[in-house]
């Protein structure tokens, strides 16, 4: 079985990411950030580096989608000098806000476009952001006065990343960059509001039933499917179902139709992607098991039990709680 990196679903290849996102985001309320303050310097630690922001970003930049949507959703539109990487339709509630910010690149902007932007922060949810031939590291721009953040789920340095992906990180970061842009209020408000739906979403999974999911993210040949310590491993234990392949040592893998079909899961979770590769769309993943003389064998298949989900949903964002209730209600509809 193949082993797909940490950190790369919703990414799998640098140049082909252009997934699907929807689904429901509390701004919980205004779209617009206060002004920017003088409060404290802001220290942390982030995927092992130290950061110091001495004051409220003004120019800050995010490198991609994932990080742009937390930026939106707590309100730091006027605070953005730039974005880039959008790989999905924006969120609707953040289209507007979105539409503010200058976009620098398609994909991750150089070391000498972003630098021109004159950024006072840079924030990434992924790793390759801060490649030598993208950015450039953080060292290097911390080194220029320019801190830079990244998510606890792809450091460089691969044995700092958690053993499995938990809501309660997916918040401690929505609470550091609130911290650095001096909108921790804002920033509890929606972290209370995605614990709310996280706990009901939860709840009205509880049906008793033992269930083995599948999370199909890609690809036809080698479909690559979720293994252990990812989002959707996580998501799988929170509902009380169960990863069909959390033996997989990794978050994704590749495997192939006969060890699915082994497997034989209850229901398989297919991420809806708009890049047009193998595999991509629900759609074309569902045509494709229906006329796979193996795929088409699994039981799931037989039975039309599919649960659809943003395949950018699958990465631990501020779209995570959504495919928590995306699942949880596919479940109920599917056990009746």
């Amino acid at each position: 079985m193949k082993i797909i990196p940490t950190g790369m679903v919703g990414c799998l290849l640098v140049a082909l990411t252009a997934c699907a996102s929807t689904g429901g985001v509390s701004s919980s309320g205004t779209t617009s950030a206060p002004s920017p303050d003088t409060h404290a310097a802001t220290e942390l630690t982030s995927c092992g580096l130290p950061l110091r922001v001495t004051s409220s970003p003004r120019r800050a930049i995010s490198m991609e989608q994932n990080a742009t949507e937390i930026m939106l959703t707590l309100g730091l539109a006027d605070r953005m000098a730039g974005t880039a990487y959008r790989t999905d339709p924006v969120l609707d509630e953040l289209k507007r806000d979105y539409d503010k910010v200058p976009v620098l690149a398609a994909q991750y902007p150089g070391r000498e476009a972003l630098l021109a932007a004159a950024p006072d922060f840079v924030y990434s949810m992924r790793a390759s952001a801060y490649a030598p031939d993208a950015g450039g590291t953080r060292q290097d721009l911390a080194g220029l006065g320019v801190p830079a953040y990244l998510s606890f789920n792809d450091c460089e340095d691969r044995a700092l990343i958690p053993a499995s992906v938990s809501f309660d990180a997916i918040f401690a970061e929505i609470g550091d960059i609130a911290k650095i842009f001096a909108v921790e209020e804002r920033g509890q408000r929606v972290v209370a509001d995605q614990r709310r739906r996280l706990d009901a979403a939860k709840t009205a999974a509880d049906t008793g039933k033992e269930v083995k999911l599948m999370w199909y993210y890609s690809g036809t040949k080698t479909p690559a499917i979720a293994g252990r310590g990812g989002l959707p491993d996580t998501i799988s234990t929170l509902l009380g179902a169960e990863n069909a392949f959390s033996d997989i040592t990794r978050q994704w893998a590749e495997s192939d139709w006969e060890t699915i079909v082994e497997r034989d899961p209850d229901v398989i979770v297919l991420a809806d992607l708009t890049r047009g590769g193998d595999g991509d769309s629900a759609e074309t993943k569902k045509a494709f098991l229906r006329s796979d003389p193996v795929a088409s064998k699994l039981t799931a298949v037989k039975n039309d039990r599919f649960i659809i989900v943003p395949g950018s949903a699958m990465d631990p964002s501020i779209k995570s709680v959504s495919a928590v209730e995306q699942v949880s209600k596919g479940l109920q509809d599917l056990d009746g």
